[in-house]
């Protein structure tokens, strides 16, 4: 299968998660994705848990190639500007104004290459009062909003992966792919900015939209209730989650499968409107009902009247999941020093094949005398191959 990215050659100076996210989507695409990391101990991320191969660098560095270079010292930066000089894309997420010390900042880099496209991803954006702030995960998710609707009041704790991190990295991935389809057409590079201020903003763009439209100020529990979204422990103590929605039909199913038809008859729980005023009245009935059967006994129940739902899986659930397994969604490969690796392929088909292949990720400066080799035998080969 042909990758719709093949021949885009990117340099990635990225760490822990921004970054290297963004590298990893375009890697996945089949760009040839080249990460560059400072000598003895790369990614910061590789030594999370010891070592450097950790968990946490191999989720977003798949697909991609490593050289350790020290750009600050001469021969090395020798090195990273022919890489330049050879390169569609470019991508660091850095803190503004370290990329200049370190000598890639988009004016030097564009007198090298004019066709790059350089991606600088930042905590709160490149120029204003916050601009100089460090930045991760959870402080993008309180900055913009969202990780108030995420910490039940009751219990107030930060909870889920780190959303703010990958989606940063996916928002720079779709503008640094915006930009090479115009430099398609104009031959010019152009800078890509986001910050994870303003990726979480338009991720989060539903409670702004209330806020700016109407005056509401959403809360952790305003979506769940307008959706009608319950989860709910069963009889052997697994979980299911529901998603009502709004047509009517998906209540009646679910009267039936509970064997409740009276339910519906409730002045409480007879309309849409009224279960949205009465959510908390109509979690507590469904919570009754549900732990009178085994998780197992309702997926049945609510497969046969349609209604949507899901058992409310562990990781390892997931992957046995039939469905999962007809998706082929987990795949797996070899690294020639450190073994087995297995993870979740590319979810994006293309003319209706799924991408199954993946490169395990690289110990730290795997590819050092591969790239090397390949930048001396000049234009033709491997890395030197350009997008036209």
């Amino acid at each position: 299968m042909s990758a719709v990215l093949d021949g885009v050659r990117v340099v990635e100076q990225g760490t822990f998660i921004t970054g290297p996210a963004a590298g990893m989507i375009l890697g996945d695409m089949g760009a040839d994705v080249i990460k560059v990391e400072q000598p003895g101990s790369g990614d910061p991320f590789r030594a999370h848990g010891g070592g450097l191969y950790s968990p946490h660098f191999q989720t977003y560095n798949r697909n991609k190639r490593s050289i350790a270079l020290d750009t600050k010292q001469a021969a090395d930066r020798e090195v990273f500007d022919d890489l330049i000089r050879n390169a569609d894309v470019y991508i660091q997420n850095f803190r503004p104004g370290a990329a200049d010390r370190l000598g890639a900042s988009e004016e030097r880099l564009r007198t090298l290459n004019p066709r790059l496209v350089y991606c600088a991803i930042s905590g709160f954006g490149q120029t204003g009062p916050a601009a100089q702030r460090p930045s991760y995960d959870t402080v993008a998710q309180a900055a913009s909003g969202y990780l108030k609707l995420l910490v039940n009041p009751a219990d107030p704790r930060v909870v889920g992966p780190a959303v703010a991190d990958a989606m940063t990295g996916y928002y720079a991935a779709f503008g640094i792919l915006g930009a090479l389809y115009e430099r398609e057409r104009t031959g010019k590079g152009r800078a890509v900015e986001v910050s994870m201020l303003e990726a979480m903003c338009h991720f989060n763009l539903d409670a702004f939209t209330h806020y700016l439209s109407e005056g509401e100020v959403m809360g952790p529990f305003s979506r769940p209730s307008v959706s009608q979204s319950y989860v709910l422990q069963c009889a052997d103590g697994k979980w299911i989650a529901l998603h009502m929605s709004s047509p009517e039909k998906f209540w009646q199913g679910l009267a039936a499968a509970m064997r409740r038809p009276d339910i519906l008859a409730d002045p409480r729980f007879s309309s849409r409107a009224a279960r949205i005023s009465s959510y908390a009245l109509l979690i507590d009935t469904l919570r009754g009902v549900f732990r009178t059967e085994p998780r197992d006994v309702w997926c049945e129940r609510l497969g046969a009247a349609d209604v949507p739902h899901s058992p409310m899986y562990d990781t390892d659930e997931v992957l046995a999941d039939p469905q999962v397994r007809h998706l082929e969604l987990e795949v797996a490969t070899t690294h020639r020093e450190m073994g087995p690796f297995r993870t979740i392929r590319f979810p994006v088909s293309f003319d209706h094949q799924r991408r199954f292949d993946v490169t395990a990720p690289p110990v730290l400066n795997e590819h050092d005398h591969e790239i090397r080799q390949e930048m001396q035998a000049g234009p033709g080969t491997d890395v030197n191959k350009r997008q036209t």
